[in-house]
């Protein structure tokens, strides 16, 4: 990556960067402390009996830091080992994390949660214990927001936010999405694979960025923002949906419940991603995909749709 010909420092690529440089670079310079890293080698139990390569944080890195400043606790899945999947030991810590922002927080202080996540589901070798490590991080997430943490959701890997991945998304206090990001409960694959690929084309690319992506996510309102593929800008997003973001109360749900009732009258119909957003109020659709960065985070903030209030 060439530096920039006036000077500025030129922020590293998010999509590009790996899990533990995310999480460092993110953070306050020097206040990221790794929690269970790879000397600790809690690796995963199972996939040596499928003669599977393991890796020594089992493909999530967890750890502490500062924000701006702020006490942050911070978990970011690696996408490059099996697809950043969740398995026993790599849920296990992000539920160890979430329960540490739930009990500072009871204890009187807030430490919101950043989750930058990169996963493509449940690893198959290990179902059973996945799944069951799915529903715990939900649970582990809403038992930390209702003790007032924040947790924040940063989408932009390489793996997308796909299967438990988008289910724990969606419990979240706030997201932000790049271009890069894809957000669904089923991927491509699994859709083709079970309705036909005339149901879905998982190779049309087109056909999976209109339906999952970021852009498409943010102007449905599954986002809050939308930022540009840059570590600088994801920090940018995390700083202001820590402040932004509602607290998780019966006036919120009831606030977001009667949101999604209205998002889902007002698009219901819809059979396309370009249908969505010309209902949305896109003049012209067929440019949304090819939008730099700066034009459709401006188009996004004149559509004005979003979750909750943090807009």
């Amino acid at each position: 990556m060439n530096p920039p010909t006036d000077g500025r420092r030129q922020s590293p690529s998010w999509y590009e960067s790996a899990a533990r440089d995310r999480a460092r670079l993110l953070l306050d310079a020097g206040t990221f402390a790794e929690f269970l890293g790879p000397e600790a080698r809690e690796m995963s139990p199972h996939l040596g009996i499928f003669d599977l390569p393991r890796q020594f944080d089992d493909g999530i890195v967890v750890g502490r830091g500062k924000l701006a400043g702020t006490p942050v606790f911070v978990a970011a899945q690696e996408g490059r080992f099996m697809g950043g999947a969740f398995g026993e030991v790599h849920g296990a810590k992000l539920v160890g994390l979430l329960r540490a922002a739930r009990d500072a927080s009871r204890d009187g202080g807030t430490m919101p949660v950043l989750i930058l996540f990169d996963t493509g589901g449940v690893r198959l070798q290990e179902a059973n214990v996945g799944e069951l490590a799915i529903g715990e991080v939900m649970r582990a997430v809403i038992e930390a927001r209702r003790a007032g943490a924040k947790v924040i959701g940063l989408v932009g890997g390489r793996a997308g936010c796909y299967g438990g991945g988008g289910l724990i998304a969606g419990t979240c206090s706030a997201l932000a999405v790049s271009e890069h990001g894809r957000i669904a409960v089923s991927g491509p694959e699994v859709i083709e694979t079970n309705r036909g690929v005339e149901e879905f084309d998982s190779k049309d690319r087109s056909l999976v960025w209109r339906t999952m992506g970021g852009k498409h996510r943010r102007l449905l309102g599954g986002a809050e923002l939308f930022v540009d593929d840059t570590i600088d800008a994801f920090r940018a997003a995390a700083i202001a949906l820590i402040e932004r973001a509602p607290a998780f109360d019966l006036a919120m749900l009831k606030a977001e419940q009667a949101r999604l009732a209205e998002r889902l009258k007002r698009f219901g119909s819809c059979a396309d991603g370009l249908d969505v957003w010309k209902q949305a109020g896109v003049d012209d659709p067929a440019k949304v995909p090819g939008m730099p960065a700066d034009e459709f985070i401006a188009l996004a903030q004149h559509i004005g749709e979003g979750r909750h209030d943090a807009r």
